[in-house]
């Protein structure tokens, strides 16, 4: 393997700047990694963290500016498969993994090398490996076909695939939301995994709207806002407030909801015996988590409600309740389909007459929703995969809170939103409850599950605890995960 150049430096970005349109999405911004070093990339959604990812992999060459990377001969164009052949990988917040091949057969596609008689064998040995180093314990069949697994299992193969070895060793691993979908626990696991790979002498850029683990795995922490660079310090001189003033946010950190009764009113949704020795019930205007490590039932109870109490397939004029999804790339956006048509897909039977739909009245209510949860773009006809991951998001929870159902139900929605969008999100989910709405909501993240009323927490398909009031808390909530039980 080539020795590092430029510096001691895996990757140089000089000066670039990038354009989309009239849209400028990185200006003048010069960014490096350096070998043995855990660079975090933080900022809001469209601060340009996307734009530079995908210039350091190779996947967008910049309009100005140049990209150096160690071991590449000079002069060479900077493409996805020469930054791969100098040990770049890159795990995207939307998982690019082949749904109907098995692990293997992923593991596979990622190196090339792999081939001849026995290959499947060989793959298996080498993604077996990194799962099991990576994340101890992990029950992930090889295998079995990517589709069938959860979509934390998704992202913990995607994790390994990146970091696997088969000829070509990984040099420097870009992850985008990597824990955005993992329980506190996996999470732990890749963090710890992180560290040691970085005092091997690996590098790494992680982005996360996760702050407490960017400081946590971090030796240095770049800030971008607004397509700029406007920080780069050791990560031992920022604390999360810190970081959230740099990133020019207005909103408090960890804002939790007053933990006094609230007023609701008469059951909504039930489940009466199901899952456990008592049922599940969620009242008018109540705000219900559901908890406990990833992949334990959760998801399943949200799409068996949803389907009891609305439509699997067709939208129902009158349903009960309405789906916000996590992995909005399988089960939320219309990727065909404009930003508009996208946010008012639940809303045609009402935005219809006589089956034709009244387009001005479907762009005042799009305009409408666009300004209340603060969609960035300049063209609400723009395809919807031209908005970043986050504001891909907010067109889901505008489809949502756009229609009259009185339920909606939240399968850990905010995956890779920033800071300050989840807690515009949180004050308009409060609103809403305070109007008799009511909110069923599946979150792998420990703050968003201690703004809930009353917590549902599962363990091995079931629930085991019911939490309420001042007893929803990180210390309880681990608890009833691990053993079932509250201590």
């Amino acid at each position: 393997m080539p020795k590092p150049a430029l510096g001691g430096n895996v990757i140089n970005v000089d000066s670039a700047s990038k354009s989309f349109g009239a849209v400028l999405a990185i200006d003048n911004v010069s960014f490096s990694v350096a070998s043995g070093e855990c660079v975090g990339l933080v900022g809001h959604n469209g601060a340009g963290k996307s734009t530079l990812v995908n210039i350091i992999n190779g996947g967008l060459a910049p309009d100005s500016g140049s990209i150096q990377v160690a071991g590449m001969p000079p002069g060479e164009r900077h493409t996805v498969a020469s930054a791969r052949a100098s040990g770049i990988r890159c795990v995207f917040q939307e998982l690019s993994l082949c749904p109907n091949l098995t692990v293997a057969e992923n593991a596979r596609i990622a190196h090339s090398s792999l081939k001849g008689w026995g290959w499947r064998k060989r793959a298996d040995a080498i993604i077996r490996a990194k799962l099991d180093q990576i994340f101890p314990g992990n029950s992930i069949d090889c295998r079995q076909q990517v589709g069938d697994l959860s979509i934390a299992e998704r992202q913990m193969v995607e994790i390994a695939v990146a970091f696997s070895e088969h000829i070509l060793s990984a040099r420097l691993v870009i992850l985008d939301e990597p824990t955005s979908a993992l329980d506190v626990t996996l999470a732990n696991q890749l963090l710890a995994y992180l560290r040691s790979f970085v005092a091997a002498g690996g590098s790494v850029v992680i982005v996360s709207h996760i702050l407490s683990e960017i400081l946590s795995a971090s030796t240095r922490v770049v800030v971008m806002k607004d397509g700029i660079v406007v920080a780069s310090r050791p990560a031992g001189e920022f604390s999360v407030p810190v970081l959230v003033a740099t990133m020019g946010s207005v909103v408090r950190e960890n804002s939790r909801h007053s933990t006094q009764p609230v007023n609701v009113g008469a059951p909504v949704l039930e489940t009466l015996g199901v899952l456990a020795s008592f049922g599940l019930s969620a009242n008018a205007g109540e705000v219900i988590g559901l908890a406990g490590l990833a992949g334990h039932g959760q998801t399943k109870l949200l799409v068996d409600l949803f389907i009891a109490q609305g439509s699997d397939w067709w939208a129902r004029k009158d349903s009960k309740a309405v789906f916000v999804a996590g992995d909005r790339r399988v089960d939320g956006t219309f990727p065909l389909w404009s930003i508009e048509r996208n946010l008012t897909a639940s809303l045609m039977q009402d935005l219809s007459r006589f089956t034709i739909v009244d387009e001005a009245k479907e762009r005042s209510v799009a305009k409408d929703w666009q300004r209340r949860v603060g969609i960035r773009t300049s063209d609400l006809n723009n395809p919807v995969l031209s908005l970043s991951g986050g504001n891909q998001q907010k067109v889901l929870f505008a489809r949502a809170l756009a229609t009259r159902a009185p339920a909606v139900l939240m399968d850990d929605p905010m995956r890779g939103v920033d800071i300050g969008t989840k807690q515009e999100v949180y004050g308009m989910l409060r609103a809403e409850a305070a109007k008799g709405r009511t909110f069923v909501w599946y979150s792998t993240e420990m703050d968003e599950i201690c703004q809930c009323d009353r917590v549902y927490v599962f363990r091995e398909g079931r629930i085991v605890a019911e939490l309420a009031g001042p007893d929803v808390n990180e210390g309880h909530i681990l608890a009833a995960s691990f053993s079932g039980e509250v201590v």
